[in-house]
């Protein structure tokens, strides 16, 4: 393809909460054995986009260990490959990255190095399967300056959260409002942007030397009537993780067919790094009904309506239902966890209860000394 590719992984948000204290957005666990940017990199590894980079910067441990490897996405080559950026101090900058343009500024060389003529933008908190290809098809043909992947907002989306563009009969977007409190826009920014390398190189120079710092405020939104943006429409599921309610009801999402069957079934795959372990172990007595149940998992109690990530340990006579278990959990005997999000590596005490409800999902996070030194 005659693209390159970049994953912006370095953001924090607060609307995670306890979630985001120890990982980064990106790092985020996803359908029993996923991580939020195996999407993003499966996306790219299928749309042979062959050259990749993720800058990463909050909490970026967990998100480095994951990316230590490429050959899962298929980047394990001689030309191109998978590259991990990190804020570096240098001569000119002591500075961490001020935003998603000054990101793109700091690593720089890596765009001037690139032969390829245009560059793929996509953050790493989206869940959703695209094909590049097309896009930049779409791109071409409408001789687009810059091209924006949208979605239709469906009644239940908080639409603060998103950029909200709105389109007229030829694709081409005429407003573009970051994060509106009232909005007439219908149409969700994905995150997602196609623009030709030298030129994303000239924005960057002058946006910066102008101290600003933001790809979508200070390049996109000053620049939408000076310069050809389009929108490009995409009628598959697409999710942004970066809230609490967001991520559990993308995890939620993955116990229906259709939505697992999209990912998982219909070529091409969603690609992750794979840790050997047994399949999951159901002992006499265990119950589960609509659950998604990860691997190195062991089952005594009753799970309905939930997903359980690696390693989860169910003691006798629990009740799970409606919530998601990270990786390495440990729920003692009796216990019932009911709309609730459980923190990788907590130890749940036998006959405990945590409940949240349908509206008001409760994280729950045990500090105990499990893991000693």
């Amino acid at each position: 393809m005659r693209a390159i590719g970049i994953v912006l992984a370095g953001g924090n948000s607060k609307r995670m909460k306890e979630l985001s204290n120890k990982r980064a957005i990106a790092a985020m666990p996803i359908a029993g054995s996923y991580r939020s940017i195996d999407f993003a990199l499966s996306n790219m590894s299928n749309s042979h986009v062959q050259k990749v980079a993720v800058f990463t910067q909050y909490n970026s441990r967990s998100l480095n260990e994951h990316l230590s490897s490429s050959k899962w996405w298929d980047f394990g080559r001689k030309q191109g490959g998978l590259f991990v950026f990190t804020p570096t101090i240098t001569a000119e900058s002591s500075d961490w990255y001020r935003g998603t343009a000054d990101a793109l500024y700091q690593n720089l060389i890596f765009l001037k190095r690139s032969h390829e003529p245009y560059v793929i933008i996509c953050a790493g908190d989206g869940v959703y399967k695209l094909d590049y290809n097309k896009v930049l098809e779409y791109h071409i043909e409408k001789k687009a300056d810059i091209t924006v992947v949208c979605k239709k907002a469906n009644d239940t989306e908080d639409l603060t959260r998103f950029g909200m563009v709105s389109i007229n009969d030829d694709g081409r977007i005429v407003s573009f409002e970051e994060k509106p409190i009232v909005t007439d826009s219908v149409n969700i920014s994905c995150g997602i942007y196609i623009i030709r390398r030298r030129q994303l190189i000239e924005l960057i120079e002058r946006s910066i030397a102008e101290d600003r710092y933001d790809f979508v405020k200070d390049i996109l939104i000053r620049y939408k009537n000076l310069k050809r943006i389009y929108a490009y429409k995409l009628n598959t599921y697409w999710s942004n993780i970066a809230s609490v309610d967001s991520y559990y009801k993308t995890n939620m999402d993955f116990l229906k067919k259709e939505v697992r069957d999209h990912f998982f079934v219909e070529y091409p795959g969603v690609y992750s790094k794979v840790d050997d372990l047994p399949p999951a172990k159901y002992n006499p007595g265990a119950k589960v009904s609509n659950s998604l149940i990860a691997s190195g998992c062991i089952i005594n109690g009753t799970v309905e309506n939930s997903v359980l990530f690696n390693k989860s340990y169910i003691g006798n006579g629990c009740i799970i239902r409606n919530s998601v278990i990270l990786n390495d959990v440990y729920i003692g005997d009796n216990s019932v966890i009911e709309n609730c999000i459980v923190e990788s590596r907590d130890t749940i005490r036998a006959n405990s209860t945590y409940s949240g409800t349908a509206e008001q999902v409760r994280i729950v996070i045990e500090k105990n000394e499990r893991y000693t030194l």
